[in-house]
């Protein structure tokens, strides 16, 4: 009996290592990538936005100066990389924001609602010391799906 467990554990291995062979051999995905320039990815190395299958990845969009407009200029930043895939706000099932001064981005909250028009996705926000760009207020990252 001990001899078969251990035959049987030696299959199993031997085909769940061969499986984890198999899938690593066949790991690169389509990906569809979107930059606003090459600068992002050139200089830092990311990408805007990357679609893969139906879910978009949107990086960190930033804004600075006034909460108002750099939530303004965020949002507007974010449509266009939606609209690049076909997709809206309405696509969005998650939300990041980060901020230096969450005060004033729950002050100007409306600015950000006008965009999902009251279908609004799973979101966290946090305020942080400090974002990647030295004068940026607020930096949003989103997930969104097309159907």
């Amino acid at each position: 009996m001990k001899k078969l467990a251990i035959s049987i554990l030696v299959m199993l291995s031997t085909v769940v290592f061969n499986g984890v062979n198999a899938q690593s051999s066949q790991n690169a995905i389509e990906k569809q990538k979107f930059h606003f320039g090459k600068a992002g990815e050139d200089g830092a190395g990311y990408a805007q936005a990357v679609r893969v299958g139906k879910t978009i990845y949107i990086s960190g969009t930033v804004g600075g100066g006034e909460a108002a407009s750099a939530l303004t200029n965020v949002y507007k930043g974010l449509q266009k990389t939606l609209a690049f895939y076909g997709a809206t706000f309405q696509n969005v099932v998650k939300e990041n924001l980060y901020t230096t001064n969450i005060e004033e981005i729950k002050k100007h909250n409306d600015v950000r609602k006008k965009y999902y028009n009251n279908d609004f996705p799973a979101a966290t926000w946090v305020q942080i010391q400090r974002l990647y760009e030295e004068t940026a207020l607020v930096e949003v990252e989103l997930v969104a799906v097309l159907p």
